[in-house]
């Protein structure tokens, strides 16, 4: 019988303890910045626009230090990756529905 592959989160890895590895703030923050930087390319205003708004925010908050903040603020950047991705598939949708 064939087994099928689980989806491996590199984000959180189970160690041989018990507990959860998970990826350092540093990385996540640098993850969200990639993935928001990619989602600009479909950005209304352009992408220049969405990239030095998105730098200027990045860089506005570099000096925080404060992991629960941090935090906040990789739960506040990922909920804004989830609005552009619905932002986008509503575009394509009104799109394809004045198509029709």
């Amino acid at each position: 019988m064939l087994q099928r592959h689980s989806f491996i989160d590199f984000k959180t890895l189970n160690r041989s303890n018990g507990g959860l590895f998970k990826m350092s703030q540093r990385s996540r923050v640098i993850d969200l910045y990639k993935t928001l930087l990619h989602l600009g390319k479909d950005y209304p205003s352009g992408y220049d626009f969405f990239r030095t708004r998105l730098h200027k925010a990045f860089m506005k908050n570099k000096d925080i230090t404060d992991t629960d903040k941090i935090e906040k603020m990789i739960a506040h950047g990922q909920y804004i990756v989830k609005e552009l991705e619905a932002l986008y598939m509503l575009k394509k949708y009104r799109t394809l529905k004045r198509r029709l």
